[in-house]
């Protein structure tokens, strides 16, 4: 186990210490009057940790803290991971971006489009064009979640009994060929929506590795990156570290409910949200990241492929608000925010909620976990909490006031 440490003042890498003091203050707030259990927040600059900050409970029955090696269910920053991990097969000519994804997954080798109606009368045609491994790590596969509620592909995740992203009783390759099934919302690589591609891609790493998705990430990721606590499931040891996890109730309140399966090997691998880690493992993560593919010698990725990465890659150029009114298009901070392989990037910070950095780039999960990196000001954030909201708040673009407020130079 490694645990993430403060390395330098935040005056000997401009930063307010002032400022950073009125962020603790803010998070403080929120747990003081019952609207998260707790929270860690770190924040580095050139690879320097130069504030860190745990408040509040990881269990709130218990009485544990918060502390810096609490583990948090990362949910859909599990994403970034599995991306980086396909981007290695692409560097080593085993994947492709332009690969049709039936290629590798034979199930998806008619895929047909959504034209009209709903329920029995719904409407589909043959896709024009294959999916693409690119349009999985970008969502614009035409995938989507049963949980939106918006749009009669929606519907029909949830009849497929796919409502939690899982067909109960499947892992993921049985999971992904109930995907395959379903028709797409759009022409693939035509529009954004956010989805279960992820898992998707998870599954042709198993299939072209010949692994279980944890395996490969293990070897690929994990391990090269020393990203010690990382994995999907918790020993008997790393267990009394484990943040419960909470949910909204309609009075403003959290309540505690239930998460992951992490306490054994779960069937289901999800390479969109599975995942489980510390503040130091996604600091790795990060780091690597921002070094252009690079961490303490160990070379990862490209230079190059992570600038590919990190670049919006959506039609047109356009940003994640151009979509339509999904649910995930409508976060706040969405406006001048594209997409590229796995994680959101900034293309025009003028319209963003918050003040940021061209070409800033991370990802966030569920249960109010959030990462990111900006290149212009050598800035990498990280905040943890464990609650799954009932809406959309402003947390986030709070923090980024905040840690913005403290940079000096």
């Amino acid at each position: 186990m490694a645990q993430l440490r403060q390395e330098v003042d935040p005056d000997e890498v401009g930063l307010d210490a002032k400022a950073l003091a009125r962020l603790d203050r803010h998070l403080a707030v929120q747990v003081d009057e019952g609207r998260l259990p707790g929270s860690l927040v770190a924040v580095a600059r050139g690879g320097r940790v130069a504030h860190l900050t745990a408040y509040g409970r990881r269990d709130l029955a218990a009485g544990r803290p918060v502390e810096p090696d609490t583990l948090w269910r990362m949910y859909s920053m599990t994403k970034p991971v599995t991306t980086v991990a396909a981007l290695t097969l692409v560097e080593e000519g085993r994947l492709s971006l332009d690969d049709p994804v039936h290629r590798h997954l034979p199930a998806f080798a008619e895929p047909r489009v959504y034209v009209g109606g709903s329920g029995l009368d719904l409407r589909t045609r043959p896709a024009s064009g294959p999916l693409l491994i690119r349009h999985l790590m970008t969502h614009t596969a035409g995938l989507t979640f049963a949980f939106y509620h918006t749009h009669p592909v929606d519907a029909r995740y949830r009849e497929a009994g796919l409502d939690s992203s899982v067909k109960p009783g499947t892992d993921l390759a049985g999971t992904v060929d109930a995907y395959a099934s379903l028709p797409l919302q759009f022409e693939p690589g035509t529009e954004w929506n956010y989805s279960v591609a992820t898992n998707v891609l998870g599954r042709v790493l198993e299939v072209i590795s010949g692994q279980p998705l944890d395996t490969f990430l293990a070897e690929r990721v994990f391990g090269p990156l020393g990203m010690t606590d990382a994995g999907f499931q918790v020993s008997a040891e790393q267990a009394p570290r484990l943040s419960e996890l909470y949910g909204e109730t309609n009075e403003g309140g959290i309540e505690r409910i239930a998460g992951l399966p992490l306490h054994g090997r779960p069937r289901f691998l999800s390479g969109s949200g599975g995942m489980v880690a510390s503040a130091h493992d996604i600091h790795r993560f990060s780091e690597m990241l921002r070094r252009r593919g690079e961490l303490d010698g160990v070379r990862l990725l490209a230079p190059e492929t992570v600038d590919l990465m990190t670049r919006n890659h959506l039609p047109d150029g356009a940003d994640l608000r151009a979509f339509g009114s999904r649910p995930a298009h409508d976060e706040p901070g969405n406006e001048g925010v594209g997409f590229g392989l796995g994680v959101s990037v900034v293309v025009d910070p003028s319209r963003t909620k918050a003040p940021t950095g061209l070409g800033t780039y991370g990802w966030s999960g569920v249960a109010t976990t959030t990462f990111w990196v900006d290149p212009s000001r050598d800035l990498s954030v990280q905040f943890y909490t464990q609650v799954r909201p009932k809406s959309s708040h402003t947390l986030y673009p709070d923090i980024k006031r905040l840690v913005h407020e403290a940079v000096l130079d």
